[in-house]
């Protein structure tokens, strides 16, 4: 006590520090105050010690209180269904485990139906419960696929969160304005003041929520400070303008196809090549014209209409000369003169006229042809696969059904590629310009024909849920890959795709697919077991989709 009392009435400058100092050395090497060197020097440092941190909490003078945060603000969307709510924290709590090997076990991936459920909250318009709000921005964090969805979900209370956690600040990035109410377009003051002095995604947000509403009045917002822009930020007002495209957009595109950054020019001229009636697009059908015609001195023998036709039929080839040169003008109109690495200068600028020319100009130009007559007129000197690429990418532009038809051709075709040189890609792509149900009808056509092996990417723009003939086409093409004896991994893209497309209402007619099948004498090892496994993880899947959906109270 007496050692302690000593070092309480006479504190020493910088004695905190000699402490330390001290007990980084060792007693051994220099004793404590007070104390001399021996058994005793470690516990008077640690007295010591005691003593000053009691000192220095005593010194501490009071600060001044943080502000308290602002409350949360308050969501006005009626709350989940307690079964939904239920649902959710399971949803979230799920984790994938470790990745081994193509096996995957019957249990459904909880993690990838979040996105459908997700999707059906939306759609319903509830309010999460608070104490999910956590669960759900750590899982967008770790998912940048999942963020919109999230955010409208979580609503402004996970804005109101995120400005206290560094981890959640995505949200802010994400949101425009961070969660700032964007003003109404009649506000013309609060509109002007956002643009010319808001942050860069603050501004992106009011110039598309303009362009949803009122595209002229984005147009002419943008216009106001066009000229001082950074190019980058030129080039992302521009590609917002998609929206609601028109033929009053005209004079402004042409503007930027002088724009001092070539992708500016670029986007600009692709936009204008998508308003068939433009100037741009009429002069690139000029360009592109003069490169394509019916050569008539040429013919090819083209297969019989009919069993009956006896001789084959002469029918004209189409005739391509490419252009020689690139000059200002066709720069100008957004054609990039450098070709690619390993692709010819002539080609390269020939795909670029065809894809930016009106599509309806073909008829007039090849004997007033139809687009699939049109198509299946053969082309000379292997220029073939460039003409069709390029008619390809403009069907995709212009969202032209027609073209899009002609060019995907019928899908029970023995070629794979259909008419021509039609990537799977581009046929992917063609496919986004027919409606939902058509889509899905050519799609079904196709597996039926060809399977599974080259139907991925095919299956990917198809609407959700799949459509009756749909489902049942990928079903069946799953159990003739498993009468063939092969492991289910091969096709698990297709699988995965099918847990979640397919329709709840299938789940029953796939219970005679979950039992092991006998395995053909060149079945693969165990194929058979793993088959039941994936189709009992399919069902399984579907029927907790459909609780999902009856728990959200879905039709």
């Amino acid at each position: 006590m007496t050692r302690t009392s000593a070092a309480v009435d006479a504190p020493v400058a910088g004695a905190w520090e000699g402490l330390v100092t001290t007990a980084l050395l060792g007693t051994d090497r220099r004793t404590p105050p007070g104390s001399g060197p021996g058994p005793e020097a470690p516990v008077a440092l640690l007295d010591a010690a005691a003593t000053e941190t009691v000192r220095r909490r005593a010194g501490l003078r009071p600060a001044r209180a943080a502000e308290r945060p602002q409350a949360a603000p308050e969501d006005p969307r009626p709350p989940l269904p307690p079964a939904a709510a239920r649902r959710l924290a399971l949803l979230l709590a799920d984790r994938p485990g470790p990745s081994g090997g193509g096996r995957r076990g019957a249990a459904p991936d909880l993690m990838e139906l979040l996105p459908q459920w997700l999707a059906g909250a939306n759609a319903r318009g509830f309010a999460p419960p608070p104490h999910a709000l956590p669960a759900l921005l750590d899982a967008a964090r770790g998912r940048t696929d999942l963020r919109p969805a999230v955010l409208e979900f979580a609503g402004p209370r996970a804005l109101w969160l995120a400005r206290l956690n560094q981890d959640w600040r995505f949200a802010l990035r994400s949101a425009p304005g961070g969660g700032a109410a964007l003003p109404h377009v009649d506000d013309d003051e609060r509109v002007q003041r956002l643009w010319q002095e808001g942050l860069f995604a603050e501004r992106v947000a009011l110039l598309s929520a303009l362009r949803s509403r009122e595209p002229a009045a984005a147009r002419e917002l943008l216009a106001t400070t066009w000229a001082t822009e950074r190019a980058e930020d030129r080039l992302m007002f521009l590609d917002s303008l998609r929206a609601g495209l028109g033929p009053d957009d005209e004079p402004f595109l042409e503007q930027a196809l002088a724009d001092r950054s070539r992708n500016v020019r670029a986007t600009a001229a692709e936009l204008l090549s998508a308003l068939p009636g433009s100037a741009l697009a009429a002069r690139m059908a000029v360009r592109a014209e003069a490169c394509v015609a019916v050569d008539h001195t040429q013919t090819a023998q083209a297969t019989p209409t009919t069993p009956t036709t006896q001789s084959t039929q002469s029918t004209p080839v189409i005739a391509v000369e490419a252009p020689h040169e690139c000059d200002p003008a066709m720069e100008r109109d957004g054609v990039v003169a450098k070709a690619p690495a390993g692709r010819g200068e002539r080609s390269w600028w020939f795909g670029q006229l065809v894809e930016a020319a009106p599509l309806g100009a073909w008829s007039r130009r090849l004997g007033g042809r139809t687009p699939r007559e049109i198509v299946a007129l053969p082309v000379a000197d292997d220029w073939q696969g460039e003409l069709h690429a390029a008619w390809c990418r403009a069907a995709v532009r212009q969202r032209d059904a027609e073209w899009s038809r002609a060019l995907l051709g019928v899908p029970s075709a023995p070629e794979a590629g259909g008419p021509g040189a039609v990537s799977l890609a581009e046929r992917a792509k063609l496919l986004g310009a027919l409606g939902a149900a058509e889509r899905a009808e050519w799609v079904a056509g196709f597996i039926a024909t060809h399977g599974l092996s080259e139907a991925f990417q095919l299956l990917g723009v198809c609407a959700v849920p799949w459509s009756g003939p749909l489902g049942r086409a990928v079903v069946d093409a799953l159990n003739i890959a498993r009468d063939a004896g092969s492991y289910p991994w091969s096709f698990s893209g297709v699988m995965g795709l099918a847990e979640r497309c397919l329709d709840p209402s299938e789940a029953g007619r796939l219970d005679l697919l979950l039992a092991v099948p006998d395995e053909p004498e060149n079945a693969s090892p165990g194929a058979g077991g793993y088959w039941a496994e994936a189709f009992q993880r399919l069902v399984t899947t579907l029927r907790l989709r459909a609780a999902m959906a009856e728990e959200l109270g879905a039709p």
